[in-house]
């Protein structure tokens, strides 16, 4: 089995899908744990709540878009 990685994130780098998912996790609180342990660390149920705001915000901004 592959070790993981303690890489630090490098923002710049990130996809704007990536840098959402930072953003609600960091929101929800869950970031702190992220950084120590990985996505892996997260519940199901933490990790629906992410999928679903990050959905959320994409049809926000589409709307916005389609209103211009």
């Amino acid at each position: 089995m592959a070790e993981k990685s303690n890489r630090p994130v490098n923002i710049k780098d990130l996809t704007e899908d990536e840098k959402l998912k930072y953003e609600i996790a960091e929101e929800l609180g869950l970031l702190d744990q992220v950084m120590k342990e990985g996505w892996k660390s997260l519940s199901s149920k933490e990790t629906g709540r992410i999928g679903g705001l990050m959905t959320r915000r994409r049809r926000e901004e589409q709307k916005k878009k389609d209103k211009k």
